[in-house]
């Protein structure tokens, strides 16, 4: 997540404890820039700033990823361009929003956009958000282009084990799901893990989930994503908005000390009223 205080403004303190908490939770790497990061409502100097202050605080530890996605072409190079000079490893790409899109155009936007590419690059297929489902022809054209992996965020079981099957022997292309609960049968499948929103509140939890699939321990699967559901019974159903999930991950944070839980907008805040209620969440166990 981007932790802000105003939509101008980065909660530097907040990004301070927030990499703190990730890499003492024992993450693999961190995503910027995405969907929980809100990277689409942030400016380009914004993003910028915080592309330099991540990697400046990780410095190296893990790597990072940068959501470069952006409608126009120009402003996504020029955040790979600048990724690359602040150190980031490579950048993530999501078909460009507004205008709906062929495949045939999707194409034609990768082959035009990954030479320019400053950095390797993974896919990012979140349909919901870009109004395009990338396919499997889409998917081994730009695993042809250069692609190092992608992370599937359709929600589509199936789709996720098509590409998993289309890829089994592809030991330079990595599949991620987006959808947290499903990091076992993305393991168990052949997949490599998750890039898992609930994690910037609780890391460790989502590590020992990864761990426990690799391991086959069905047990401790079996216990941990009962905690994993307990967030999406609670912490994600808090409101009625459909960004209620960034809403309650963000609140959590604040509560627990780490960031404030301005959103930029078009998004907002939770009201008083349903922070008591994501507090009265986390006076229970999980």
């Amino acid at each position: 997540m981007t932790p802000l205080k105003s939509y101008q403004e980065l909660d530097i303190p907040g990004l301070e404890n927030l990499i703190e908490h990730q890499l003492s939770g024992g993450v693999h790497a961190l995503f910027i820039l995405g969907t929980s990061g809100e990277g689409p409502s942030l400016s380009i100097p914004l993003k910028k700033e915080f592309i330099s202050l991540c990697c400046g605080l990780v410095n190296s530890k893990i790597p990072i990823l940068v959501g470069i996605s952006d409608p126009s072409m120009a402003a996504s190079l020029e955040l790979a361009d600048y990724a690359k000079e602040a150190g980031a490893d490579a950048v993530v790409v999501a078909p460009p929003y507004y205008f709906p899109l062929s495949e045939k155009e999707l194409l034609h936007y990768l082959e035009s956009l990954v030479p320019k590419l400053a950095l390797p690059f993974l896919l990012y297929n979140i349909p919901s958000h870009t109004k395009i489902d990338l396919s499997l022809e889409v998917v081994k054209r730009a695993k042809e282009l250069g692609a190092l992996g992608i992370k599937d965020s359709s929600g589509d079981l199936p789709h996720l084990f098509a590409l998993l099957k289309e890829f089994k022997n592809a030991p330079d292309f990595s599949i991620f799901t987006g959808i947290e609960k499903d990091l076992p049968e993305t393991i168990q499948q052949g997949g490599h893990g998750a890039v898992a929103g609930g994690a910037n509140m609780f890391p460790k939890l989502f590590v020992e989930l990864y761990e426990a699939a690799e391991d086959q321990d069905l047990e401790r699967i079996s216990r941990l994503r009962e905690k994993v559901l307990w967030l999406y019974q609670t912490i994600y159903q808090v409101g009625k908005d459909a960004s209620r999930y960034l809403q309650g991950t963000k609140c959590v944070l604040s509560l627990m000390g780490i960031c404030k839980d301005y959103m930029a907008p078009p998004l907002q805040r939770l009201d008083p009223a349903k922070r008591r209620q994501i507090e009265e969440y986390m006076e229970k166990i999980i």
